[in-house]
């Protein structure tokens, strides 16, 4: 199992650094790991600030507000697009805020790289096909594997 991830920085007020860049695909591989994601995958990762999140926000999901993190899977029910070129299956793109990131970190005491790493863990597993929206079960469950991918890192609460 391998993870091409490619980043692409669209914000134009912080500067990612690539220790950042390497943390979002280190997330990415952890958490296809302990989800045992079989096959070669890739994830397309947008670094964007809170005016493109709320843009893309309100385009896509009718809600005109910032927020942290997007996930827009390609796959259903296990089954992806494939990559003719490469093999591997296009799991989907993540579009996360950095600015908004920031944010949270200073809200909930911890660090921007937490963050970053959390809403990146987040976003794969909504790429994989887990939800929160519709019940608690399914966000104790999201939760839980979060943690897990989490834990892993060394970023655990």
């Amino acid at each position: 199992m391998s993870a091409k991830v490619t980043i692409y920085d669209k914000q134009n007020k912080i500067k990612t650094t690539a220790e950042i860049r390497r943390l979002i695909r280190k997330a990415c591989s952890y958490t296809l790991k302990s989800e045992a994601f079989e096959g070669d995958a890739e994830i397309d990762v947008s670094l964007v600030d809170d005016d493109q999140i709320k843009e893309i926000n309100s385009q896509f999901r009718g809600i005109n507000a910032s927020t942290d993190v997007l996930s827009f899977p390609l796959g259903e029910n296990g089954e992806y697009d494939i990559n003719f070129a490469s093999g591997a299956f296009m799991l989907g793109d993540v579009v996360l805020s950095v600015e908004h990131a920031i944010c949270q970190a200073e809200l909930y005491g911890h660090s921007v790289e937490r963050e970053i790493a959390y809403l990146t863990v987040h976003s794969m597993l909504h790429l994989l096909g887990y939800d929160h929206i519709h019940s608690e079960e399914e966000k104790a469950v999201m939760r839980q594997h979060e943690e897990s991918v989490m834990k892993k890192l060394n970023l655990e609460r």
